[in-house]
C-alpha cells in the first residue's frame, strides 16, 4: 500500500491535499484496488478525497475514515429509508445493507424521494441500490428484497455495526429491535405521523420501543394522520446524524426519544429513565 500512498500524494493537489474522483477511479483501475480502498488509503495518508472535502470540517479526516470503514443497515426504503440512503451515500458510509420487500406504488410519490413515475412497480431495494451507486460509486451496497422477521435479522444484518429503523409497522420494528439486541448492535429508531416525528437510539440493554408503543398496536398513527413530504426528510436526517455519531462519536438520543411537531415548532426530549 506504500506505493499506492505515494501515487496518491503525487496525484493530489492543494493544501490540505485533495484527490479528485477521476484520479481515484484511475488509480483503482491501474492498481487492482477498489475505489473505496483508494479513498481509505488517501485519508490514512492525509489526502482528502474531493467528494468528502466539505465533510471534513465537521467529521475531520479520522471521522471520515471511520465512516468509510462503517457498515450500516437500513430497514425499510420508503419515506424515511429513501432519504437515509441518499444521505449516507453522500456522507460516505462504506457499506450499506438495504432491506425492503416492497415495490413502489402511486401513493408513495408524495414523500418517498426514491420514487418517480418511472419507478412505479419496481422493487424499492433495487431502486435504492441504483441511487446509492449513482451518488457514490466507491461504496459497497448489499440488497435484500425481503420483509424483516424474527428469523432473518441476524442473517440480513450480521455484518452491520448499526441498523436504522425506517419501517412503518410496530410489530416489525419490535422484531428488528429484538434482533439487533441479540446480535449486539445499536438500533436508530425513527417514526413519522403527519407533522410529528420521533427519533431514538437504542443500544442492547437500553429501554426501547416497548416503552413507547402500546401492546397489540401494529400500525402507528401515520395511517390516520398521513405523511406530508417534509416530515420524513427531517426525521431521516436526524436518524442519519445518530448513526454517524455512533460511528464517529457524539451525544446520542439514548434512554429516551426526541419528539418533534413541525406544526407547533415543538422539539422535546422525553426521558425513559
Amino acid at each position: 500500500m506504500e506505493d499506492i500512498a505515494a501515487l496518491i500524494k503525487r496525484t493530489a493537489s492543494g493544501e490540505p491535499p485533495v484527490i479528485s474522483l477521476r484520479s481515484v477511479k484511475e488509480l483503482a483501475g491501474s492498481g487492482g484496488l477498489s475505489q473505496l480502498e483508494i479513498e481509505k488509503t488517501a485519508l490514512a495518508s492525509g489526502v482528502i478525497p474531493e467528494r468528502y472535502e466539505r465533510n471534513i470540517g465537521t467529521l475531520g479526516i479520522e471521522g471520515q475514515a471511520k465512516l468509510l470503514d462503517a457498515c450500516m443497515g437500513i430497514c425499510g426504503l420508503g419515506g424515511l429509508g429513501g432519504h437515509i440512503v441518499e444521505l449516507l451515500a453522500r456522507y460516505g458510509a462504506g457499506h450499506l445493507i438495504l432491506v425492503d420487500g416492497d415495490v413502489f406504488n402511486e401513493n408513495n410519490l408524495n414523500r418517498q424521494i426514491l420514487c418517480t413515475e418511472a419507478d412505479l412497480g419496481r422493487a424499492k431495494a433495487g431502486v435504492a441500490a441504483e441511487r446509492a451507486a449513482a451518488i457514490n460509486s466507491s461504496i459497497r451496497v448489499t440488497t435484500h428484497q425481503v420483509y424483516i422477521d424474527p428469523d432473518n435479522v441476524a442473517s440480513v444484518f450480521g455484518e452491520a455495526q448499526v441498523v436504522i429503523d425506517a419501517l412503518d409497522s410496530v410489530s416489525c420494528r419490535l422484531d428488528l429491535e429484538e434482533g439487533c439486541r441479540q446480535i449486539g448492535i445499536p438500533l436508530v429508531h425513527g417514526a413519522i405521523a403527519g407533522h410529528c416525528g420521533q427519533v431514538m437510539t437504542v443500544f442492547p440493554g437500553d429501554p426501547g420501543l416497548e416503552c413507547i408503543y402500546i401492546e397489540g398496536e401494529d400500525r402507528g398513527v401515520e395511517t390516520s394522520e398521513g405523511n406530508p413530504p417534509t416530515t420524513p426528510a427531517l426525521v431521516a436526517a436526524l436518524q442519519v446524524q445518530e448513526a454517524v455519531k455512533i460511528m464517529c462519536g457524539g451525544e446520542l438520543l439514548r434512554h429516551g426519544f426526541l419528539l418533534l411537531d413541525t406544526a407547533t415548532n415543538l422539539y422535546q426530549f422525553i426521558s425513559l429513565r
